[in-house]
């Protein structure tokens, strides 16, 4: 997906030279199509957003590469909630990969073959990634609607079905533009991300907007049933009304990140087609990439005992005024 949008550019970068020096690139298709290369060759102009990209995915990368190896290592991670940030940490982690091998695929390994893989590898991460933080919203409206039952086997083998679920919904969905769901043979029907078609696009963006609109509303649940147990434990009031009004709070946060970084791309992807100006695509992928820089801050280094792990790890030792406080719907 994102291995389109830099051939794409170039492309158009490239557009200008080719005018005054004859034989140097054959171009297939000036707006979407990779260039070809014949008997002399240049080196392809290296577009500043795919640095922007690489870059991100590197972090994105190391970020979630740590939490793994935390979760890995450590025994005591091992309840529901660790097992959803762990499979969220294993689609970034793709997904900061998938943007490194992209970048190395647009101008090492210019092949169809390698783009339709370098675009599987992206849709199934990105959307794992958003399905992985869906599940972690249920998870937490669970914890709250059934406190009682949360913590028993019933609920892990819950958690691992919906986990393989989204792995085999992704994996599906990675596997279509290899599978002849492409516009390689008809660049009319491009999205803003060749070689994924416009019907697709529109599909994933729908889909999308409707998994929101689902995280909104379980919060929305959260949120009540948090208030309404603080209001029933009279003793604690002062407490929990400030531990909700926390958890409230970074509830706000998670939804308000979330938005702003897919909303716009969902967004373009449903009016926009491969007739617009990429700069505009570029513009809108970079945010929606950066939610996987996001997301082990605020679902994996926040939470108190993956501290406690880190610090182990780092430090061998834990600071004398760091305290594991009670597990709240805020700490996910």
């Amino acid at each position: 997906m994102i291995h389109s949008l830099a051939a794409t550019m170039s492309n158009q970068l490239q557009n200008t030279s080719s005018l005054s020096t004859a034989g140097t690139w054959n171009l297939l298709d000036v707006r979407n199509s990779s260039p070809v290369r014949t008997a002399e060759l240049r080196p392809l102009p290296v577009s500043p957003w795919d640095i922007a990209l690489c870059v991100t995915g590197t972090l994105i990368s190391c970020e979630n590469a740590i939490v793994i190896a935390i979760l890995f290592y450590t025994p005591t991670l091992r309840a529901p909630m660790f097992i959803l940030i762990g499979s969220l940490a294993f689609a970034d982690l793709l997904a900061g990969l998938g943007l490194i091998l992209n970048f190395i695929f647009i101008y090492m390994l210019n092949m169809e073959f390698v783009t339709l893989i370098s675009v599987g590898l992206l849709i199934a991460a990105f959307s794992a990634s958003v399905l992985n933080i869906l599940a972690i919203t249920v998870d937490r409206y669970l914890s709250l609607y059934n406190a009682l039952t949360y913590h028993t086997e019933r609920m892990v083998t819950f958690t691992y079905v919906m986990v393989v679920l989204i792995w085999l919904v992704c994996i599906i969905l990675g596997l279509l533009p290899v599978l002849g769901w492409n516009c390689l043979r008809d660049e009319t029907s491009c999205s803003i991300c060749r070689p994924v078609t416009k019907n697709n696009a529109v599909v994933l963006a729908v889909t999308f907007l409707l998994v929101f609109a689902l995280m909104m509303q379980l919060y929305l649940q959260i949120c009540k049933i948090a208030f309404r147990h603080a209001q029933q434990i009279a003793v604690q009031h002062q407490f929990m009304a400030i531990s909700t009004t926390k958890g409230v709070s970074t509830l706000s946060v998670i939804l308000c990140t979330f938005a702003a970084c897919w909303m716009p791309f969902a967004m373009y992807s449903i009016v926009a087609d491969s007739r617009y100006p990429m700069i505009y695509t570029y513009a809108t992928v970079l945010p929606a990439t950066c939610n996987s820089v996001i997301n082990p801050i605020i679902y994996a280094y926040r939470n108190p005992d993956i501290q406690k792990s880190l610090w182990l790890a780092c430090c061998g030792c834990v600071p004398s005024n760091f305290s594991l406080r009670p597990r709240t719907s805020s700490d996910v």
